[in-house]
């Protein structure tokens, strides 16, 4: 007995699958669907995560829709991922959000901006609308120890939502306590760092036709390596403030600035090219109850994006205290809503990648 109708429903496809073998060298799902004779919720889970969604197996099969085997492995995954978003998530009473995410987002946005424009705008009278310049100029606005205060209660309570539900993730679809090995997390690494499943087995992403290319691949590594980037200008800017007592905003030529611009350009140009691809999909591989999650998620990326490289261009005019608010509204809502959204789906991915390494990488 399965727990949702979507799991009998994606155990009835992989035996059809598992008997066809056809698309065995697309990507990984296949070959770990092969080590299988039975699928229970778990395992389905797991493979469900360790697709890419990259379309290939859709238009290679010869049981996909209209056939009355009606195999549709994209769209069966893409309904399990998103349960497996709620299944697993801590705390479970906001397990309802994945459900209606892009109206979570956008009302968390929404709020979160609107708090701080007021909020500056009450606390700092005239002074937030003047030009704030040189070190400590953010500090005006908002003092450092209430910025941290904010935003490192909501990253701490963000991290520990996301390490326990990955935790729920891999206890119930990592088969036996074994831990991997070092060479298998690093070959995890390694396929998530180049996306090597979202080729469509070497020829491309599939998207809305029937000729793949790889500019999916392009805008994830844009927008991956983007949030990278800027999460490590931040790290840089607090070990600048905390051991040698440099203040934000800092020049130009500041490792903080060089990482975080390179990082705010990944964030807009990667975003909005998965948007644009996202509304030119394929409608027999899109499917609809995961696209609001889907652009809520990418959308906010893109205005994270965009209001760093806005404020970072414009912090020395008059402008720089409504971009604060935007920007730190923005930020805040992405950190309160990532255990709760699209986010996950990173992290449950590389914990499908490292147990496929595990099952597949001599011990």
């Amino acid at each position: 007995m399965h727990a949702t109708d979507d799991h009998a429903e994606a155990d009835r496809i992989m035996t059809v699958c598992n008997s066809c073998r056809y698309c065995e060298g697309l990507c990984a799902v296949f070959p770990a669907m092969e080590l299988r004779r039975s699928f229970p919720d778990g395992d389905l889970d797991y493979l469900a995560n360790l697709c890419h969604g990259c379309g290939a197996c859709y238009y290679d099969c010869q049981f996909s829709p209209p056939h009355e085997f009606n195999v549709d492995v994209p769209r069966i995954f893409a309904r399990l991922r998103a349960r497996s978003y709620a299944r697993y998530a801590w705390p479970g009473a906001f397990s309802f959000l994945f459900a209606r995410n892009g109206r979570a987002v956008s009302a968390a946005a929404a709020i979160f901006v609107v708090l701080f424009l007021a909020g500056f705008a009450l606390l700092d009278g005239p002074s937030f609308l003047a030009p704030h310049e040189g070190a400590g100029a953010f500090y005006a606005l908002m003092p450092h120890a209430a910025m941290v205060a904010v935003f490192g209660v909501a990253f701490v309570a963000a991290c520990a939502a996301l390490g326990a539900g990955l935790a729920k993730f891999w206890r119930a679809t990592a088969a036996g306590p074994q831990e991997p090995a070092t060479s298998r997390l690093l070959r995890a690494v390694r396929d998530a760092a180049e996306l090597r499943y979202l080729d469509g087995g070497g020829s491309g992403c599939m998207n809305e036709g029937e000729q793949p290319t790889d500019r999916r691949a392009l805008f994830h590594h844009f927008t991956f390596y983007g949030f990278l980037l800027c999460f490590a200008a931040t790290c840089v800017a607090t070990l600048d403030h905390y051991t040698l007592g440099w203040e934000a905003p800092y020049p130009w030529y500041g490792i903080p600035v060089l990482l975080g611009t390179v990082g705010g350009v990944g964030l807009v140009v990667g975003p909005a090219g998965l948007l644009a691809a996202k509304l030119r999909r394929d409608p027999e591989l899109r499917e609809p109850d995961t696209l609001g999650m889907d652009m809520a998620f990418v959308a906010m990326l893109l205005l994270v994006g965009a209001s760093g490289l806005a404020l970072l261009f414009l912090r020395a005019t008059a402008a720089m205290g409504p971009l604060l608010a935007i920007h730190l509204g923005l930020v805040l809502a992405l950190f309160v809503t990532m255990p709760y959204g699209k986010f996950v789906h990173g992290l449950y991915r590389f914990a499908a990648l490292v147990r496929y390494a595990r099952e597949t990488e001599p011990s």
